[in-house]
């Protein structure tokens, strides 16, 4: 017994001293209650959109896109490296010019994700303009996902006001940024799209919370992606599992 006893607390102390398992870059809860469906074959993911959706700032792994993926295979929904079109600065106008140039175009997909519009805010650009070409690259969004809107996924922008970059001026380009994110609302549940992600609320908190800002302080670091994707997650999955 004394033997046994010896043996069970040098178990315990090497067991102590092991090297933690590295975390994925999102941290979830688990709930031994939730039943996943298992994809047959591998989910395909579109991501459209700029600055926002490539992750500037931040390693690629930290990006939204990546994110989510890596949070739909927690749950083994078997979902691919996504594809990406998108790059800092982009306006809505040159977000549909590059999907016309992509490699992808002619590709079909299980479920897209759209965020653009900062950009046309940010230069001024006509909110008419804004509403018609958002629209089109929404119905574009909805053909990439083979013509079934229940699988696109619109984020609303960012208030980009809030960050040291704007120097102060958030009551005047959170209010327009408002207004932007009005007409992609409206746009959207026209379209019949039932997915509207609005992480704008979430977004101002960088007001307070530092470390929701990058290092160039203006984009989002790698935990305010994944306060997003906490909120895009739950719809995406829903949607998938149909």
């Amino acid at each position: 017994m004394k033997i046994l006893q010896i043996f069970l607390i040098v178990i315990t102390a090497l067991s102590g001293c092991a090297k933690k398992a590295v975390l994925p870059p999102l941290v979830v809860k688990t709930d031994t209650t939730i039943t996943t469906k298992q994809m047959t074959t591998p989910v395909t993911y579109l991501a459209l959109g700029d600055s926002y959706t490539i992750g500037e700032a931040v390693p690629q792994i930290q990006s939204f896109p990546y994110q989510l993926t890596n949070l739909l295979n927690f749950y083994k929904l078997d979902v691919q490296t996504p594809d990406i079109i998108a790059v800092t600065g982009w306006t809505t106008d040159e977000l549909i010019s590059a999907i016309a140039r992509s490699d992808f175009k002619d590709k079909k997909y299980d479920f897209v994700t759209l965020l653009i519009g900062v950009n046309d805010q940010y230069q001024k650009q006509s909110k008419d303009n804004y509403r018609i070409k958002f629209a089109q690259v929404l119905r574009t969004a909805i053909n990439f996902a083979k013509g079934d809107s229940s699988k696109v996924f619109v984020l609303s922008i960012p208030d980009w006001g809030v960050t040291p970059f704007a120097g102060g001026r958030d009551s005047e380009i959170g209010p327009d940024i408002d207004l932007f994110n009005d007409i992609n609302r409206e746009e959207t549940a026209k379209a019949h799209v039932p997915n509207y992600i609005n992480i704008t609320a979430i977004s101002k908190r960088a007001a307070t919370e530092q470390t929701l800002i990058a290092a160039d302080g203006l984009h989002p670091s790698g935990a305010m992606y994944q306060l997003w994707v906490q909120e895009l997650e739950p719809s995406v999955k829903e949607q998938l599992e149909k």
